[in-house]
């Protein structure tokens, strides 16, 4: 149960949430900081991959990529790529779009889009990983 004492110190939308000024906006900021150093780690492998298949054929780059090890670090990528993204789009969103009923819209245009381009990248190197 919230402290009553806290209660003036919150606007009516966030005693409606149930959200303190803190509540949410710490959690996105501890993701997105462990998803850009996701990203670092994980964009230096996915470079690497890249340029080891510069001037490979097709079937020697769908073999590179029917690796699972090779795999995994591309879906981690997008994973890490794709949530990065929709946090930090998120936050603008919510500093810049004053206009609630734009704003929940905009969120959940963003969520669908960072979703739906993770799912279409997801399928496709598993699609050819697994040599469909």
């Amino acid at each position: 149960m919230s402290n009553p004492t806290h209660a003036p110190m919150r606007t009516p939308l966030g005693r409606v949430r149930g959200l303190g000024s803190a509540r949410s906006g710490t959690e996105h900021f501890f993701v997105q900081r462990l998803t850009a150093l996701a990203n670092l780690i994980l964009t230096v492998a996915f470079i690497i991959i890249v340029i080891s298949l510069a001037g490979a054929s097709y079937a020697e780059t769908r073999a590179m990529l029917g690796n699972p090890f090779v795999a995994v670090i591309i879906l981690l990528t997008l994973l890490s790529v794709s949530i990065h993204m929709r946090i930090g789009m998120q936050v603008v969103i919510e500093d810049y779009v004053h206009a609630e009923g734009l704003k929940v819209l905009l969120i959940i245009a963003n969520t669908f889009f960072t979703t739906a381009i993770a799912l279409a990248g997801a399928f496709a190197v598993l699609k050819i990983s697994l040599g469909g």
